[in-house]
């Protein structure tokens, strides 16, 4: 059974970054594809990007393109998102998961589906001050 566990959030002013960190444990790592979601008060979980099991590709939702990086460690276990410029908005609990479709960095419609994802960790917040 693969477990994730988050790491890395806290609170930061608007313009600020954050590197949040998910290791992942009880699996092999670079078989997985690997997702960010965020959840944010009274909102539905909201995909955030995806990273291909070894080969880089990587996929972001619109409202993060050109601030967030998502990356991987498969020596570490270890999937990263860099987060810049933070927004506010991008207030709420950080998850990672894993995909066994290499779909999520091909299709957005599939990768934006949380129910595409197999395991998750138990999140890390992420607070924006204005």
């Amino acid at each position: 059974q693969v477990q994730l566990v988050e790491s890395g959030g806290g609170l930061v002013q608007a313009g600020g970054s954050l590197r949040l960190s998910c290791a992942a444990s009880g699996g092999i790592f670079s078989m997985y594809g690997m997702g960010w979601f965020r959840q944010a008060p009274g909102k539905e979980r909201e995909f955030v990007a995806s990273i291909s099991r070894s080969d880089g590709r990587t996929m972001y939702v619109d409202s993060v393109k050109g601030r967030f990086t998502i990356s991987r460690d498969n020596v570490k276990n270890t999937v990263y998102l860099q987060m810049d410029s933070l927004k506010p908005e991008d207030t709420a609990v950080y998850f990672c998961a894993t995909a066994a479709s290499s779909l999520i960095v091909v299709v957005p419609t599939f990768a934006r589906n949380a129910k595409n994802y197999d395991h998750w960790g138990q999140g890390t917040q992420v607070t924006v001050s204005s």
